[in-house]
């Protein structure tokens, strides 16, 4: 059996470690070592550098109380280094809760499949992205072009943000109404608005909300709209601008961005 990494699955992970340190990395280095008869070449085989590999196998025995290598002299069998019984029966005892732990979460994603509505949410939880706006909701509306697509996400708080994006990438997503979906929206590609004067935007979104937190760096801000059911909204803007704008905590203000600044997001295709 080949040696494993961290089981992922998909929605639940798990890394094994013995003692507290030993993980799926060192006992890669064991497995190589059995394999190539060399810690030159099981460093190599195991993304590390030899003294990287070293280092880990003697802190390893150190504390084993026992080599867990031994050097086979040249001759009839030839040379190189070996690993110990000890060692081998860490590593047999290694593989065998691997393939359990793999079994247990296994067992736990077939369970959460019973539970439609906890999958969802921790599905739509578990993307990672650097967007600061992520909203989970259900998509809306398609309206296809021969050249972009428009499609409207119904969040769950109650509002609507509307994406634009090439037709080739909406067929490739299978975007149909009803569909769960995220809509991701960067800070940086969020306006704020305190007034509008009397003038209207073009922007397709646009969402009144109260500023309730400023998070004022060395450049820039981070500000923080709450909308009306409590969804929030963050804009990145300069701190020039943000004065300029008279921004408070408390104060209304308007988040403002175009259809072709948000992206979506469905379980199982791939990005546009």
């Amino acid at each position: 059996m080949p040696n494993q990494p961290p089981r992922s699955g998909g929605v639940l992970s798990a890394e094994l470690r013995l003692a507290g340190r030993m993980d799926a990395r060192f006992f890669a280095l064991l497995a190589a070592v059995e394999a190539t008869g060399s810690i030159h070449r099981a460093a190599s085989t195991a993304g590390l550098s030899y003294k990287g590999a070293r280092l880990m196998l003697e802190t390893a025995s150190n504390q084993a109380h026992a080599p867990l290598l031994e050097s086979a002299a040249g001759g009839a069998g030839g040379g190189g280094t070996r690993l110990t019984a000890g060692a081998r029966e860490l590593l047999a005892a290694w593989r065998s809760l691997q393939s359990d732990l793999d079994g247990f979460l296994q067992a736990q994603e077939a369970r959460l499949a019973t539970q439609p509505a906890l999958a969802g949410l921790l599905r739509r939880m578990s993307m990672k992205t650097s967007a600061r706006n992520q909203y989970a909701g259900t998509i809306a509306n398609v309206e296809a072009g021969p050249v972009s697509t428009q499609v409207t996400v119904a969040l769950k708080s109650g509002h609507e943000v509307v994406s634009t994006m090439t037709t080739v990438a909406a067929k490739r997503l299978k975007l149909k109404k009803g569909m769960e979906a995220l809509a991701l929206v960067k800070a940086s590609d969020v306006l704020l608005v305190s007034d509008f004067a009397g003038w209207k935007l073009s922007a397709r979104n646009q969402l009144e909300g109260t500023v309730s937190r400023i998070e004022k760096g060395a450049v820039s801000s981070l500000v923080v709209l709450t909308l009306p059911g409590g969804a929030t909204v963050t804009s990145s803007v300069t701190n020039e601008g943000a004065e300029a704008l008279g921004l408070k905590v408390g104060a209304p203000a308007t988040a403002v961005f175009k259809a072709y600044s948000v992206l979506v997001a469905v379980q199982g295709q791939d990005p546009p």
